[in-house]
């Protein structure tokens, strides 16, 4: 219902709209006010075909999101615009959501370059395909990368 523009800005004040539009969603409360990191959960993305969804996240202000699979669309389209979208084990994405539930004031940090993440007393290696990681921090997208 919001896909009016190509344009890459106006998304991100409809993220999440349904849930949003009920009242009480977490993301909306204080203590989540500026994340940057959003956890959630498995094949998260699916039914985004189109870079709109990443482009409303990342105008929403997330840096990434941490889950345990990513539809294949979804996390191509993230990559492409520069939204890092890390795989990991759903026991430790759980372990992050208790720890964000528990102690909301811990901070917590993705580090491409050395491949963790860490929040608290929490640390966890993720894997990324070597390109991913070298296109990420240097914002190639694919179609500028295929121009000659």
């Amino acid at each position: 219902q919001f896909l009016k523009s190509i344009e890459r800005t106006g998304f991100g004040e409809h993220l999440f709209y349904d849930w949003r539009k009920n009242g009480d969603f977490v993301l909306d409360k204080p203590e989540h006010k500026g994340a940057r990191i959003l956890v959630a959960g498995a094949n998260f993305g699916c039914g985004s075909s189109r870079e709109h969804a990443p482009w409303a996240l990342q105008e929403a202000g997330f840096d990434a999101i941490i889950a345990p699979s990513f539809a294949d669309i979804f996390r191509s389209n993230c990559g492409n615009i520069g939204l890092l979208a890390v795989s990991v084990p759903e026991a430790d994405v759980r372990e992050l959501l208790d720890l964000a539930t528990e102690s909301p004031e811990t901070e917590a940090a993705v580090d491409l370059e050395s491949q963790t993440i860490t929040a608290g007393l929490f640390h966890l290696r993720f894997e990324m395909e070597p390109f991913l990681k070298e296109r990420q921090p240097n914002g190639w997208a694919a179609i500028g990368l295929s121009r000659p």
